[in-house]
């Protein structure tokens, strides 16, 4: 009878093949986020540079707009009402993917914003677990919004772009987080409002084709301490539904010459209760000067 032999690999082998694969999954990692990394560059440089989609009017007509935004307006932006290039906010704070999900992750972002040119990038590195996590970049650039997931910033394992419904979600952000940038609340061609009542009035911006609309909140120092709207585009269950959607700002203070909020919380009203996903506080905020390049003469 014949016996089969068995063949082992020698433990020397087998630790050369660990070391191969460990080498091959680091440079492959190196790769990937340094791909993600030039990406992220060339895309916050298309924000900065893109033409121009709300013309913001440095001294509009205050005695035109409803009272608590021509309060606001003067109250928030200071001793800087020019509008800079753009703007980079440091945020830290928690998140949830869903409002049935009970976890809370733990994020860090950089954003940059062109209120000009009506676009932002949202660069955050989500904490899943100890030593993994995953980065969200979010963006809305020409009136086309994108949202991209990568595991460990190198692999990308969720893409969309370019959707009705998630364009017009990015710009009701926009036009929401735009008391940390109140240049692109100054009325203009696509910006314009409309009073409710003494302490609201409603927004509308128009950029890429698209308009939103959001009411705003007023307190008693002038400034905006919530927005709403009755119906934003979100991505429930796999499909998108248009929900209310609110949000709140706290603790003003003054940061390069404008007053912005340093904390603030989002969420979706869902069965008669507002469900809160994202809620953080601005470390970091920097006005960015750019040159912008000049069309070539002849």
């Amino acid at each position: 009878m014949n016996h089969a032999r068995n063949r082992r690999m020698p433990m020397r082998t087998v630790l050369i093949v660990i070391g191969l694969v460990a080498a091959a999954a680091v440079v492959a990692t190196g790769i990937g986020r340094w791909r993600h990394a030039a990406a992220l560059a060339r895309l916050q440089q298309r924000v900065l540079q893109a033409p121009a989609g709300a013309r913001l009017a440095a001294a509009p007509e205050w005695a035109a707009l409803p009272p608590p935004v021509a309060r606001y307006l003067q109250w928030a932006l200071g001793s800087r009402p020019d509008a800079p290039a753009g703007i980079e906010i440091e945020q830290a704070g928690e998140l949830r993917t869903d409002e049935n999900v009970g976890r809370w992750l733990r994020f860090h972002a950089l954003q940059v914003v062109s209120p000009a040119g009506c676009g932002f990038v949202w660069n955050a590195k989500v904490v899943l677990a100890p030593l993994l996590h995953v980065r969200v970049v979010d963006s809305l650039v020409g009136g086309r919004a994108a949202g991209r997931v990568l595991l460990q910033s190198a692999l990308a394992v969720a893409d969309a772009g370019d959707e009705p419904e998630l364009n017009a979600g990015a710009l009701h952000r926009l036009l929401a987080e735009a008391v940390w940038f109140p240049w692109l609340l100054l009325p203009g061609e696509h910006l314009q409002w409309q009073a409710i009542d003494a302490q609201r009035a409603r927004a509308t911006l128009t950029c890429g084709g698209l308009s939103v609309a959001l009411e705003f909140r007023f307190g008693a120092d002038g400034e905006v301490v919530a927005i709403h709207t009755p119906a934003r585009w979100g991505r429930f269950g796999g499909r998108y539904e248009q929900v209310p959607w609110q949000g709140h700002f706290a603790r003003y203070e003054e940061r390069a010459g404008v007053r912005v909020p340093l904390e603030g919380e989002v969420g979706w009203w869902r069965a008669g209760q507002l469900q809160l996903v994202w809620r953080g506080q601005v470390l970091g905020y920097r006005l960015i000067e750019l040159q912008r390049a000049q069309p070539p003469s002849g």
